[in-house]
């Protein structure tokens, strides 16, 4: 019997292995999967550690397709940045589906960020305007700045207004990027004024409540929302929702864990039936996208296990054939 062996892929060997461009369209074909049921994927289980305020998320999936068993362990301490260390920590497993043999480990914050913003620039391919040039981003964490590339990889930005509720974040966030010819970047005061002009928001924030009221916005914008993935944290205002074409990862887990949903359920302002659709859906041409240039349209993300599972199998195929990672026998 050969001796088993397992590929650790740092966040650095994961960038090389998985560009932006090519993690979108890993997005778009997982998501179309996923609306087909060709995915098996338990909605993911929460761990609460309130002492210290803090959330470990249990993800698993088989994604038949790639031959692969995906299981992401995040973890989410709220003290964690007055220590210096990370808010969001995570690592993702890979085993082969034929055998249920260790095939890899991936370092899960950077993956976790790389198919987060590759889900939004899917949903901004498909529903943005054509012609959207400037960029609204709300929260100035690693999130933030894969939202913003992932939403230039998809269409042509040439303005980015970024706030967050600390200005020090969004200044330094504004400073990576002021090297980048023909990018005009500027830190909002507030985040009405990051959105007035605004045709693509992506909000990625640790708010619990509306970080934009639905009058500062202008007709036609797309809003990316990544920030709720509890039932009583609401990102996105219920007015917003209630006029926008609302379209989500996955109806069973929008509907279980995002209070930007089940509260204004819960009003009697929104009902499941007016989610216009699932991403993957649009990708696969049985639901239509955008339906004028003056509609707003709203993708609601909370983060599938299926996701990082497609992504970490895409990083992993490449990794091997790049020679990167750090090989040990088990």
């Amino acid at each position: 019997m050969s001796k088993a062996s397992l590929r650790f892929l740092s966040d650095d060997d994961i960038r090389r292995a998985l560009p932006m461009a090519e993690a979108v369209q890993v997005m778009k074909d997982v998501f179309a999967a996923v609306s087909r049921g060709q995915v098996v994927m338990p909605l993911r289980q929460h761990l609460e550690i309130p002492e210290h305020q803090g959330i470990v998320l249990f993800m698993p999936s088989y994604l038949p397709r790639q031959g692969c068993v995906g299981m992401k362990t995040i973890t989410l301490f709220g003290r964690n940045p007055a220590a210096g260390l990370p808010r969001i920590q995570a690592m993702v497993l890979l085993f082969d589906a034929a055998n249920g043999r260790p095939l890899a480990v991936l370092e899960g914050t950077c993956l976790t960020a790389l198919r987060t913003g590759a889900a939004c620039g899917a949903a901004t391919d498909l529903l943005a305007r054509a012609d959207s040039s400037r960029v609204a981003i709300l929260g100035a964490g690693v999130q933030a700045r894969t939202q913003l590339e992932a939403v230039r990889a998809v269409r042509a930005i040439r303005q980015v207004m970024i706030h967050d509720v600390s200005a020090s974040p969004a200044a330094a966030f504004a400073a990576e990027l002021e090297a980048d010819q023909g990018l005009v970047v500027r830190v909002a005061a507030s985040a009405a004024q990051a959105v007035a002009d605004a045709e693509i928001i992506c909000a990625a924030t640790t708010s619990a409540t509306p970080v934009f009221a639905d009058r500062d916005l202008r007709p036609g914008v797309h809003i990316n929302a990544i920030g709720s993935y509890q039932p009583k944290v609401q990102e996105i205002s219920a007015e917003t929702v209630i006029r926008a074409r609302v379209v989500v990862d996955h109806r069973e887990s929008a509907l279980a864990e995002t209070g930007d949903l089940i509260i204004p359920i819960q009003q009697g302002l929104f009902s499941a039936d007016r989610i216009h659709a699932e991403l993957g859906e649009i990708v696969a041409s049985t639901k239509l996208g955008r339906q004028s240039t003056e509609e707003v349209t709203f993708f609601k993300s909370v983060g599938l296990a299926v996701q990082d599972a497609a992504a970490a199998a895409a990083a992993l195929k490449k990794a091997e054939e790049l020679g990167l990672g750090t090989v040990v026998g088990l």
